[in-house]
């Protein structure tokens, strides 16, 4: 798109923006640096700021930090604006219009900007990469985070209250992958990815295997990247949804996207979207209500400057969470559970869940050309999460009763500040066409912990006919946070990244990048030599990615590539102990990965096809000689096949679907059990399925109606490492009908899990079934104005 030259009037308008700007340059900078800089960076970077116990945030409040930091981001927009030359012909970024027929094929020719920051679509990129965007997650009726990963292929999630980030990728579970939020990891992702309601989400991009080159340490089974929405130069437009369910399930969404103003010179562009929802939940006693929002302005201050400021918060509680459904004994092979047990739930009458999460970005982009461009992305995080929950449940030995155990209080305060540059540019080698992009990525992420945890039988109840006690009465359990350990991970890396077409039907792909990670662990309770008072490690991994991409024909290639990662060695950094890291490396990881992205059938068929082979070396493992202590030298492997492919079948009937085989195990791994040492070599991880499979049937009856079937299958996964306990394989059936009621409007109604199958969405080591959901009905009017 070709903006207006000065024959147009751009140069009068450009010379009267230079002029504000250098007006707000003498007013506000000083003020801005004075109070925001110092108020916010400072407060915020410095240590300690989250060590110290404090009262429950307002979480009506976004607070005075995250919003100063995003704004802090804007201080360089004038600096860039006043040499920006107002008379030039610039090309702005191409603007992709959607229409509202949702998508009907695998996205292979989209940007992803998970995969690469060089812009590249899933099929230029020489890995597997899924992107799942607005369009079907709609149609697919996701409500939240988790159920969207379901499009992915081999891809299985769960959200137990202790772990509730809990993801299975190519055989490595939450600790190894990366979880991104618009391409920032927060260092806990077990925790910190909970399922969030998808109305905010524009859409999720996932990239299997090692990826540590891209967004840091952590990512050995694979990334996946949740991304907002944000302001549109599109046009106005009004989404709404409202939404009643099974359970008294509820869901009022409003989305708007506006251009303030109309006149000439500086554009605005605003969005908001907020969802409210709440269920009184499946099992006795579970309530949750939830509200999500995410605000953002777009502001063109030149045709090469632009700024977006965006804002999130998400408040959640949930009463009474459920934590999961004790076994039968004898608790061994196949785990079972007493049919009048599904919906019971044996927490603390007042047991909780609640978490505050605030987000501010601020985005500024600038193109020095055509072929240039830089983006400055400064961030804050903040999340405040509160539990108080009896969390095992066992059997006696007769099955006769439940013995309930684990009394646990705990708050989790967290906080990340980062910036991050990130500069493309399209070159020239020998005649080919020859891309970049590189820059920094600086932060400092702040987590305090308070637990408090009583031991013993808190008590042993009927496992039909019982009731539980409020969560205070526990005999030795009080109010109020103590705090444990404050964890400091500062993190600098520098990243560069390459495209070079060899030829006009090969392309080598490279990526390499190199942290400096400092963890800083200080003890606030009693020292001991296992649990030293403050120690320090330092990491400096260097991670890469070398690919090559063959274009077959126009709509089929092949692609070979070799990755490796980095993971600390047991744990997370954000609340690692010294026990966990001591002296230890992180870990490495590598990858060897081939595949093909090809169309078939004249266009109408789009396919995927990789298998892969990954190594994770030098993992903490019980030292075999002296069972009290742990040596980095053990070792995890997987190695599988993924398929995925869509089909118009015919006019009116499409097909998607995937497949996933995965064969994961210990290849070297020593478990203390008591006081002794023992081998789970050749043993496999905990919930890894060794296949998945989703399929999505869809059928137009009129340009009005359509209607579709889903199937999901997932194989038995084991729940310890010694593979004395897994869960039976599973298969959940869904169906949809949906009617335009007029050209904007339509009315879904939805059933989920149709055959009321009794499955384990995860097990725990206790052992205990994480049970799924049971067949449920939803009936939803969306409206697009």
């Amino acid at each position: 798109m070709q903006l207006p030259n000065k024959d147009n009037g751009v140069l009068k308008r450009g010379a009267a923006l230079k002029g504000d700007l250098r007006v707000l340059n003498m007013k506000l900078i000083s003020r801005i640096v004075a109070d925001v800089y110092a108020g916010a960076m400072w407060n915020a970077m410095a240590y300690g700021d989250s060590t110290k116990a404090h009262t429950k945030k307002n979480p009506m409040k976004f607070g005075f930090k995250p919003l100063a930091v995003a704004l802090l981001g804007t201080l360089p927009a004038a600096m860039f604006a006043q040499h920006a030359t107002a008379d030039a012909v610039v090309t702005l970024p191409e603007v992709t219009v959607k229409s509202a027929v949702s998508s009907e094929k695998l996205l292979l020719d989209e940007p992803s900007t998970t995969a690469s920051r060089l812009g590249l679509t899933p099929r230029e990129t020489p890995a597997s990469v899924t992107i799942v965007d607005r369009d079907t997650i709609e149609q697919r009726g996701a409500t939240d985070t988790q159920e969207i990963l379901k499009s992915v292929p081999g891809v299985t999630a769960a959200s137990p209250p202790g772990s509730a980030g809990s993801v299975s990728y190519r055989g490595f579970g939450a600790a190894s992958l990366t979880q991104l939020f618009n391409g920032i990891t927060v260092q806990y992702d077990a925790i910190a990815a909970r399922p969030v309601d998808s109305w905010i989400y524009d859409r999720v991009e996932a990239i299997g295997g090692p990826s540590t080159f891209l967004f840091g340490a952590g990512a050995v089974g694979g990334s996946i990247n949740y991304i907002t929405k944000l302001a549109s130069r599109e046009g106005d437009f009004t989404q709404t949804r409202a939404s009643y369910g099974s359970y008294d399930t509820t869901q009022l969404s409003l989305g708007v996207n506006r251009r303030l103003g109309s006149g000439e010179g500086v554009k605005n562009y605003f969005r908001a979207d907020v969802n409210r929802s709440a269920s009184n939940g499946y099992v006795d006693g579970n309530k949750r209500e939830a509200w999500t929002s995410a605000f953002s302005l777009l502001t063109d201050m030149t045709p090469r400057l632009s700024h977006t400021l965006a804002l999130e918060y998400q408040s959640e509680n949930v009463d009474r969470p459920y934590w999961g459904t004790p076994l039968l004994n004898p608790a061994t092979g196949d785990g079972r559970i007493n049919p009048d047990t599904r919906f019971k739930n044996y927490n603390s009458a007042d047991g909780i869940y609640e978490q505050t999460v605030k987000w501010a970005r601020s985005l500024l982009d600038y193109r020095f050309s055509d072929a240039t461009s830089i983006r400055n992305t400064l961030y804050h995080y903040d999340a405040l999460r509160d539990y108080r929950n009896v969390e095992v449940y066992k059997y006696n030995p007769a099955n006769t009763a439940v013995e309930r155990s684990a009394s646990f209080l705990q708050r989790h305060d967290q906080e990340l500040i980062g910036n991050r540059v990130e500069l493309t540019h399209k070159s020239q080698f020998v005649g080919k066409p020859s891309d970049w992009a590189g820059g920094f990525d600086y932060s400092i992420n702040n987590q305090t912990r308070f637990p408090r945890s009583v031991s013993g039988t808190v008590s042993t109840v009927d496992p039909i006919d019982f009731s539980t006690e409020p969560f205070f009465s526990i005999a030795g359990m009080a109010p109020g946070f103590n705090p444990d350990r404050s964890n400091k991970v500062t993190t600098l890396a520098l990243f560069l990244e390459n495209r070079t077409k060899l030829s006009n039907a090969l392309s080598l792909v490279t990526g390499l990048r190199h942290d400096r990670i400092d963890l800083e662990v200080t003890n606030q309770r009693t020292v001991s030599a296992t649990d030293p008072a403050y120690f320090k490690q330092t990491y400096n991994p260097t991670t890469g990615r070398v690919g090559l991409v063959y274009d077959i024909t126009p709509t089929a290639n092949a692609y070979v590539q070799y990755s490796t990662a980095a993971d600390p060695p047991a744990g997370i950094l954000t609340t690692a102990s010294f026990s966990q890291v001591r002296d230890f490396e992180l870990t490495t990881g590598d990858q060897f990965e081939a595949g093909s992205k090809f169309e078939f059938l004249q266009g109408r068929g789009v396919g995927t096809v990789a298998a892969y082979e990954i190594t994770r070396k030098n993992i903490a493992i019980t030292d075999p000689t002296n069972p009290g202590t742990t040596i980095p030298v053990g070792q995890q492997s997987s190695r599988g096949i993924e398929l995925a492919a869509s089909l118009k079948v015919t006019r009116d009937l499409t097909a998607q679907g995937n497949l996933s085989f995965v064969d994961a195990q210990y290849d070297d791994f020593v478990e203390r059990v008591g006081t002794v040492a023992v081998s789970r070599a050749g043993n496999t991880p905990t919930n890894v399925p060794a296949r998945v499979a989703n399929l999505w049937l869809t059928y137009s009856f009129t340009p009005e109606l359509k209607a579709g079937i889903d199937a999901r299958y997932v194989s038995s996964r084991y729940g310890n490492t010694a593979n004395t306990i897994r869960d039976p394989a599973y298969m959940l059936y869904g169906a949809f009908a949906s009617y335009r009621l007029q050209k904007n409007s339509s009315l879904t109604a939805r059933i989920r899990n149709l055959t009321d199958e009794v499955y384990a969405a995860s097990v725990t080591g206790t052992p205990m079934f994480y049970l799924g959901a049971p067949r449920t009905f939803e009936i939803a009017l969306q409206s697009n104005f």
